[in-house]
């Protein structure tokens, strides 16, 4: 399985419009071509499109050089992340990928497509393949289109927009299909809106859950993956959508789901945090001068976090296989179809969330108050994401509690990391001297996490005082 970044613009034309000397593209010093393949394509979806309706596309492709299963995954409007199997790959690999959008429901043809090309090579000084253009001509049962594609290569982003001038100025526009399946079907991607300022207190919360929940299923596949920070990414999604529901529960009521997030949560933290301390080791001890590393202290972490980090990946995979965790994203979806709204959610949510982020602010405060630093830390998350959720009604003011609310959880985090620490360095000193190492590393790491700890206490406490809301 490999992955491809995709960066391309599509455009579109009546049939008898050229296209235009591409050579004459600021950037480009040469053209090579034209040359002529035809693709055939046959599109996989479950029955009722959720892999299109997400944005995303399952194709097998015949001819040119890339023939075999594709997976599209959505970045930004031009970036796309295609997850590619050769020909004699299995559906199955890629159906477990997309688990967390199909849930199961079985994956089967729901269109083929074939596509005759004429593309061009735009290359830049000593033959850089600076991009590629690819002219079109597609069919689908009856219906018949034309797309110029405009793939990135090595070039800089700037050479996209210079192509566009060139295209626009020869009769094409920016195609508004996202795909060429979704133009088949007739079915385009589900986004969730940005509220607007007159937004109810439901509407707003609830915009912020779409996009969360939408996180969550995007993180899912490149868990999956085992694509870097992916698990850490998809536990802030869910923490995310936990702390809006906590926070805002008297708008939106979410059932059990705020407990089911939990639940999944603490499925997830296992593998980030030892990613984390793993981490966090090893670049201490490589900041290290050499005298104070008289032991082979880098080869006892790998054997001490390697394997545990394998079982907590384990872990998590059969979490996401699991039908818990899939019976969760229904009632996720269930919850932004028909969400149960409160009494006061049709309020205007510029005076209705400021009073719920009162309350999430004394709690916090109480917290802080009383030295609790990783219960107030907690707090403090709750308080930072339920602000992350009002910033499109509140503005800058939401914006900027939010920020110095962040600094202070950072604080926070970085204590807890410190605390985190100890038992493993003291564990892992023991294991070095037992097993006939010079444990003297592992006692540097340990003085230091402690004073790293006693440290950061009190400037958890002082950037708190710097947060000012209600």
């Amino acid at each position: 399985m490999r992955t491809h970044v995709e960066i391309e613009r599509k455009y579109e034309a009546e049939s008898d419009i050229g296209v235009p000397a591409l050579d004459t593209i600021p950037g480009v010093a040469a053209t090579t071509g034209p040359r002529q393949e035809t693709l055939e394509a046959t599109y996989y979806d479950t029955p009722d499109h959720r892999l299109v309706r997400a944005g995303m596309t399952l194709r097998r492709r015949e001819g040119g050089e890339d023939a075999g299963w594709h997976l599209k995954v959505p970045s930004t409007d031009d970036e796309r992340t295609e997850i590619r199997l050769p020909p004699n790959g299995e559906l199955d690999q890629l159906a477990d990928l997309t688990l967390g959008y199909t849930r199961g429901a079985p994956l089967h043809p729901v269109a083929t497509i074939t596509t005759d090309r004429t593309h061009w090579d735009l290359l830049g000084r000593k033959g850089k393949l600076l991009a590629e253009v690819s002219d079109d001509r597609v069919t689908s049962g009856a219906k018949q289109w034309r797309e110029i594609e405009v793939e990135l290569g090595e070039g800089d982003p700037e050479l996209l927009d210079s192509a566009e001038q060139a295209l626009r100025q020869a009769g094409f526009h920016r195609s508004k299909a996202p795909s060429k399946l979704s133009r088949v079907l007739g079915t385009k991607p589900e986004t969730a809106p940005e509220p607007s300022r007159k937004a109810t207190a439901g509407e707003t919360v609830l915009a912020y859950v779409r996009t969360q929940v939408d996180r969550i299923k995007h993180y899912d596949l490149l868990v999956r993956q085992d694509a870097d920070d992916a698990v850490h990414q998809m536990r802030v999604a869910v923490r995310r959508l936990r702390s809006a529901l906590r926070t805002y529960k008297r708008l939106v009521d979410s059932g059990d789901v705020a407990s089911e997030l939990r639940w999944l949560g603490q499925r997830l933290s296992t593998a980030r945090d030892l990613e984390v301390q793993y981490a966090r080791h090893r670049r201490t001890v490589g900041q290290l001068p050499a005298e104070a590393v008289p032991g082979p202290v880098q080869a006892r972490l790998t054997r001490h976090f390697a394997p545990e980090e394998e079982k907590a990946r384990q872990v998590v995979l059969r979490t996401l296989r699991g039908r818990r965790y899939l019976r969760l994203l229904d009632q996720l979806d269930k919850l932004v179809e028909h969400p149960r709204l409160g009494k006061k959610a049709g309020r205007p949510a510029r005076k209705e969330l400021p009073k719920h982020l009162n309350r999430a602010y004394r709690r916090t405060a109480q917290r802080v108050d009383a030295g609790e630093v990783h219960p107030a830390r907690k707090a403090g998350k709750r308080l930072r994401y339920a602000l992350e959720a009002a910033v499109p009604v509140l503005g800058k003011r939401a914006d900027k509690a939010r920020k110095r609310v962040k600094a202070f959880t950072k604080a926070g985090g970085d204590h807890q990391d410190s605390v985190v620490a100890l038992p493993t360095l003291r564990e892992l000193g023991t294991q070095a001297h037992l097993s006939g190492e010079n444990a003297f590393t592992f006692g540097v790491l340990y003085g230091t996490e402690r004073a790293n700890a006693a440290h950061l206490e009190p400037r958890a406490k002082e950037t708190w005082r710097r947060v000012k809301w209600g």
